[in-house]
């Protein structure tokens, strides 16, 4: 069954079993969105995803770069590997790390 998460993104053409998928499963999302690249896809299900913000300093008036990083459920149908450029978006806890959920693999447009 595929169903639509209320956000503008294409459904994947892969089928799951996956029950925290937001497409095939019953997670539902919320809140934030991130655009980030996959760090480290070693762990079963998930990935690290990491993108740059600027900070900024009060005491010089300036920005500085930061990075940051979250860990993401990666659903079978999607499968991200490392490198690859995805959009992750909040969710429910579903670990004590793990609070995000990839949504869509590819480029931005």
């Amino acid at each position: 069954m595929k169903k639509s998460i209320g956000v503008n993104v294409p459904v994947p053409k892969q089928t799951c079993t996956d029950n925290n998928c937001p497409f095939h499963g019953t997670l539902g999302v919320h809140g934030r969105q991130f655009v980030g690249r996959v760090i480290s896809d070693k762990m079963t299900k998930s990935v690290t995803v990491e993108w740059e913000r600027r900070k900024f300093i009060p005491k010089y008036e300036r920005y500085a770069k930061a990075r940051s990083r979250v860990k993401a459920h990666n659903p079978l149908c999607l499968n991200a590997k490392q490198g690859d450029t995805v959009r992750v978006m909040e969710t429910r806890p579903l670990s004590k790390t793990k609070n995000f959920v990839v949504i869509k693999i590819g480029k931005e447009e």
